[in-house]
C-alpha cells in the first residue's frame, strides 16, 4: 500500500501536573483523547499503561505532589511518551517483581509494551521516556485499513483531478483532504436522492457501520 497522500499533522504537546494517584485517570483520559485526534486509537491502551506506570513510579519513589510534566510526540514512526520530575536521585530501573507482589512491576510493564525506554538526566530534572510502535511508515502517515485505503483511492480518483499535477506529487494538507472528503460524501448523497433513496437514512446506516467497525477494531 502506498504512502498516505494527505499528511497528518501530529504536533508535540505537554502537560504539567502534580504526581498524585488521583491524577492518573485524568492523564489516561487526556492521552486517549489526543491519540484519537491523531488517528492512533490502536496505541491508546499501551500509551495509557506507560503514562500510568511512569507517573505511579514518581508517586512511589519520589513522593506524592511532585511537580511533573507529561510530554508526547512522534519520533519517526514511534510514539514517544515522556514524564519528567525534578528528582535526580531516584532512577527508574527494571527489576523482577516477586511472584504475587504488586510492587516492582511498573517498569516491567513499560518494557513489555514499548519498543524501548530510558532515562535522561538534565541539570534540574530527569526524564523517563518510552517509545511505542504505531505501525506507521512515518510521523505523518495514517494507520492502514481496507476502509481507509478505499476512501483514499476514491479521493485520488474523484477529488485530485482539479489539483495541478506538480502539487499531486507532494504531500497534501489534511484540511484539503477533509474538504475533498466532504464534497465526495455530498455528491454521493445527491446520487442517492436522484435514485429515490433517502439521504438521511443512508447517513444513519453509514454511521452505524462506522461505529460497528470502530468497536470491532478495538
Amino acid at each position: 500500500m502506498g504512502e498516505c497522500r494527505f499528511g497528518v499533522d501530529r504536533k508535540a504537546w505537554d502537560l504539567a501536573f502534580l504526581a498524585e494517584a488521583e491524577e492518573l485517570a485524568g492523564l489516561r483520559r487526556v492521552m486517549r483523547l489526543h491519540l484519537e485526534l491523531w488517528g492512533l486509537p490502536g496505541v491508546v491502551h499501551a500509551a495509557q499503561i506507560c503514562v500510568t506506570e511512569l507517573v505511579a513510579n514518581v508517586v512511589t519513589h519520589v513522593g506524592p505532589g511532585t511537580p511533573c510534566c507529561l510530554a508526547v510526540s512522534m519520533n519517526g514512526d514511534r510514539l514517544r511518551v515522556e514524564v519528567s520530575d525534578p528528582d535526580l536521585r531516584e532512577i527508574p530501573t527494571l527489576v523482577a517483581a516477586a511472584e504475587g507482589r504488586e510492587t516492582g512491576r511498573g517498569m516491567a510493564l513499560v518494557d513489555g509494551v514499548s519498543d524501548r525506554w530510558g532515562v535522561i538526566l538534565r541539570g534540574d530534572s530527569k526524564v523517563t521516556w518510552c517509545e511505542l510502535p504505531t505501525g506507521l511508515r512515518s510521523s505523518r502517515d495514517h494507520v492502514d485499513s481496507p476502509q481507509v485505503a478505499r476512501a483514499e483511492a476514491l479521493l485520488n480518483l474523484c477529488g485530485l483531478g482539479g489539483i495541478p499535477v506538480g502539487a499531486r506529487r507532494e504531500r497534501l494538507s489534511l484540511s484539503l483532504g477533509k474538504e475533498l472528503a466532504i464534497d465526495l460524501v455530498a455528491d454521493l448523497l445527491h446520487w442517492l436522492r436522484a435514485h429515490g433513496y433517502d439521504p438521511d437514512d443512508a447517513l444513519d446506516c453509514a454511521q452505524t457501520h462506522f461505529e460497528t467497525a470502530v468497536v470491532d477494531s478495538v
